[in-house]
């Protein structure tokens, strides 16, 4: 799937989000690049949630808040090491997963956090 694709189908997708669960969200967004995770050996972060700054800092404007990233790069980098790849199922689930974030971030609640750091532990991390 080319990069122009990937962004395509993203939009599509999100369209296709009930209005409420991106409530608070400023924006979907799929990056070019990959995004290799340090710590690990062959593992790729596909998207990330950020909730990036506070609503006011010292008083001045709002941060440019909460957002949903899809790194394509990451995708294709595993695509390539995976026949029969499913880009647009791995998409759906990546965007379902970070927009859980995303609610469960306005709720208070940490329990995807801990359930992904539960699932890194299988990792195998590098030396």
């Amino acid at each position: 799937m080319t990069y122009a694709e990937f962004r395509e189908t993203l939009a599509q997708m999100v369209d296709e989000i009930p209005p409420a669960f991106l409530d608070g969200l400023q924006a979907v967004l799929a990056l070019e690049e990959e995004r290799p995770e340090p710590e690990y050996v062959d593992v790729w972060r596909m998207g990330e949630y950020l909730d990036i700054g506070p609503e006011s800092f010292f008083g001045s404007g709002g941060g440019i808040g909460r957002h949903v990233v899809l790194y394509w790069g990451s995708f294709r980098r595993i695509a390539a090491g995976s026949p029969g790849f499913d880009w647009e199922a791995e998409m759906w689930e990546t965007l379902t997963h970070e927009l859980r974030h995303h609610v469960e971030s306005l709720a208070g609640d940490a329990s995807l956090v801990a359930e992904d750091i539960r699932r890194a532990r299988g990792f195998r991390k590098k030396d």
